[in-house]
């Protein structure tokens, strides 16, 4: 299940996993488009980034400093109980 994070102005979002048992947390980044939406996917704490489509490296670099000082706060999310949180529809 993933979990809403943020949306920033420009409609892009950010989601969270909770965490998994390898104590990662999986996060989906998305932003419409007219034929879809551009996509990104990071394993965190690794920073591990794969599926990118559509954003360019400077916003990669921006996710990924985002996400950086973000971490603690979506660790502490990641692993609070699901009737805590909201749900991504």
């Amino acid at each position: 299940m993933m979990w809403n994070y943020v949306q920033f102005p420009d409609e892009t979002q950010i989601a969270y996993s909770d965490v998994r048992e390898d104590g990662t947390v999986r996060i989906d980044i998305e932003r419409p488009r007219d034929w879809g939406f551009d996509s990104a996917r990071c394993i965190m704490p690794a920073y591990q980034w794969s599926g990118i489509d559509g954003f360019s490296d400077q916003e990669i670099e921006e996710f990924d400093a985002f996400l950086r000082n973000n971490a603690p706060l979506i660790f502490e999310l990641a692993e609070c109980p699901p009737e805590e949180r909201w749900e991504v529809a």
